[in-house]
């Protein structure tokens, strides 16, 4: 079984998610970091697993994984 997203699903989220949109976490599924859900990021580029690669403002530029953790696009 197949558990990478399709090659529309990839689509779909780098059209949603364009280079400098401005993101707030909501929830990240990950023990091993401290990002808190409010946290606020910059999307750097979107991988062909439709991985959101995100420049945070706490300094890190950890990943949002489709399909496990959740962010929502901002207006500064």
């Amino acid at each position: 079984m197949n558990k990478f997203p399709s090659y529309d699903t990839v689509q779909r989220v780098r059209k949603m998610y364009p280079s400098g949109t401005h993101v707030e976490l909501i929830e990240m599924d990950d023990p091993y970091t401290d990002m808190p859900p409010g946290l606020r990021g910059m999307v750097g580029w979107v991988d062909d697993i439709a991985t959101v690669h995100i420049f945070w403002e706490n300094g890190s530029r950890l990943g949002a994984l489709y399909g496990i953790d959740r962010i929502r696009k901002i207006n500064d």
